[in-house]
C-alpha cells in the first residue's frame, strides 16, 4: 500500500473538484477591527492591511477592552491552561462563575460549558437522546454538521423533515405514539441562508405531540433579544424551549460551546458524555474574557443595534449595485455566485486586488450551484468601509462575468435619520 499517494490522491481529487480549502495568514488587531494583516507567501515581511468582512466575531466583542483586561488578569492569576478535565482538577472558579452567567441569560436551572460549539451539539444531542427509551430524532433538513454528527452517534432512529416545514414536522410526528420520546432539533437561525426558524409554531407541536425541543442558538445568542440571549428571547420563546445551545465564539466573541436546561438534563450530560468527561476544560482566561463577553451584552443593547444597521446597510447598498444578495431577514449577508471555481477566483480577486478578505463558501458547506461569498457586518465596520466593499465587489463580478441583477433603491430606514434614496447611489451607476 503507498500510503502516502492515497493522501495526494484525496486532495487532488478535492482540488478538481474546487472544494480544495486554502487559509490566509492573517493578524488580528483588536483595536483596529476589522482592520488586519495579511501575510502572504514569500511576503513574511511585507505584512499588508486588509478589511476583513466574514468574521463570525459578530459584534467585535473579540476586541472589547473589558473581555481582553479579564482575560489577562485571569492568565495572570490562574496560569495559561485549566489543569485537566473538569473529572479530574480543571474545574475551576472562571468556568463555574461562566455557566451560572450562561444559565442566567437563558433562564435555566444550569448550563454546561463545552471546548466548542461543534462538541457541544455532538454531546449534547447524542448524550440526551441516547438517555431516553426509544428514542426519535426529528431533525431539519438544514442543520449543521455537529447537529448531524450528534443525531448519528446517539444511535437513535431519526427522521429528516424539510427544512422550517413545520406541517411536514407535524405529520411526522402524529404518526407516532404519543407516548415514544421525541425530540426536535433545530436551529434558530440558518447561517448560510440568513433564515429564521418558525420557533413559537415548533414549541407548539411539541406540546402537542410530547416532543422534547432542543435549538442550535449559535448564530443568535449576543445577537438578538433584549439581553442577547437569542431569536427565543426575541420571540419570547426561551422559556418554552428544553434545552438552548449556543457558542462563545461569535457574538460573544471568545470560543467554547455550551448546553442549558433543567438541573436534571446538564447533570445528565455532564455524567455521560465521553466528549466532556475526558476533555480538558477551557482556560480560566478564555472562560473569564467569555463571561465579561456575557454580562456586557446582557446590560447594553447598543452594539446589537449598531450591528443591525450596518447589516441594513450593507445589503442596501449592495442591492443598489445590482449585486445578487439572497434575501433574508437577519444579519446574514449571502451574495450568490453560482460556480465553485469563480466564487474561489471572487475571494482571491477581492483579497489580491482590493485587501477585502471574503472566503469562499463551497460544497459541502452549500449545495452545489449556490455557492457564495458569505458577508458579516459588525459595529466596528463603517460608511466608507462599505463604500470600498460594493465598489470592489463590482469590480469583480466584472472581471470573472458574473451576472447583476436588478439594481433595487428602497428607502434605508435608520434611527433618528430621515429615510434616503441609497445610502451609496453611485454604486448603482457602477453596476451599469
Amino acid at each position: 500500500m503507498d500510503y502516502q499517494r492515497r493522501f495526494v490522491e484525496a486532495i487532488e481529487r478535492l482540488k478538481r473538484e474546487q472544494r480544495y480549502r486554502s487559509f490566509a495568514n492573517l493578524e488580528r488587531d483588536a483595536a483596529r477591527f476589522p482592520l488586519a494583516l495579511w501575510r502572504p507567501a514569500g511576503e513574511e515581511d511585507a505584512p499588508r492591511e486588509i478589511t476583513v468582512w466574514c468574521s463570525n466575531d459578530y459584534l467585535g466583542m473579540g476586541g472589547h477592552p473589558e473581555v481582553i483586561e479579564a482575560s489577562v488578569a485571569a492568565a495572570r492569576a490562574h496560569g495559561a491552561g485549566a489543569g485537566g478535565t473538569r473529572n479530574i482538577s480543571g474545574t475551576h472558579h472562571p468556568i463555574v462563575t461562566l455557566e451560572r452567567e450562561l444559565a442566567d441569560l437563558h433562564r435555566k436551572e444550569a448550563a454546561l460549558v463545552f471546548t466548542s460549539g461543534w462538541i457541544s451539539n455532538l454531546a449534547g444531542i447524542s448524550t440526551i437522546a441516547s438517555l431516553l427509551p426509544d428514542c426519535l430524532i426529528l431533525s431539519d433538513a438544514l442543520n449543521h454538521n455537529s447537529m448531524i454528527e450528534g443525531v448519528r452517534r446517539s444511535g437513535c432512529e431519526k427522521k429528516i423533515w424539510r427544512h422550517n416545514d413545520v406541517a411536514h414536522l407535524e405529520e411526522l410526528l402524529a404518526a407516532e405514539p404519543v407516548e415514544r420520546a421525541k425530540l426536535i432539533v433545530f436551529e434558530s437561525l440558518y447561517s448560510m441562508d440568513g433564515d429564521f426558524a418558525p420557533v413559537a409554531e415548533i414549541v407548539a407541536l411539541a406540546k402537542r405531540y410530547g416532543a422534547m425541543t432542543y435549538i442550535d442558538e449559535v448564530h443568535a445568542v449576543g445577537m438578538y433579544g433584549p439581553r442577547g440571549g437569542g431569536v427565543a428571547e426575541r420571540d419570547g420563546q426561551m422559556d418554552e424551549i428544553d434545552v438552548i445551545e449556543g457558542t462563545l465564539a461569535k457574538g460573544f466573541g471568545g470560543l467554547g460551546g455550551y448546553i442549558a436546561g433543567s438541573a436534571a438534563l446538564i447533570d445528565a450530560v455532564r455524567s455521560y458524555a465521553p466528549q466532556f468527561i475526558f476533555t480538558s476544560t477551557l482556560p480560566p482566561s478564555v472562560a473569564a474574557a467569555a463571561s465579561t463577553a456575557v454580562r456586557l451584552l446582557k446590560a447594553s443593547s447598543a452594539e446589537r443595534e449598531r450591528h443591525q444597521t450596518m447589516a441594513r446597510m450593507v445589503k442596501h447598498a449592495l442591492r443598489a449595485a445590482g449585486l445578487p444578495v439572497h434575501d433574508n431577514p437577519s444579519h446574514i449577508v449571502p451574495v450568490i455566485v453560482g460556480d465553485a471555481a469563480k466564487c474561489r477566483a471572487a475571494s482571491d480577486l477581492l483579497l489580491n486586488r482590493h485587501g477585502i478578505y471574503i472566503q469562499p463558501i463551497n460544497y459541502p458547506t452549500v449545495a452545489k450551484g449556490t455557492e457564495r461569498l458569505r458577508i458579516t457586518p459588525t459595529p466596528r465596520h463603517n460608511e466608507a468601509q462599505v463604500a470600498a466593499l460594493v465598489e470592489a465587489l463590482v469590480d469583480v463580478w466584472r472581471t470573472l462575468d458574473l451576472p447583476f441583477q436588478e439594481a433595487t433603491i428602497v428607502p434605508l430606514r435608520r434611527p433618528g435619520a430621515e429615510a434616503a434614496q441609497c445610502v451609496y447611489p453611485e454604486m448603482k451607476k457602477a453596476a451599469e
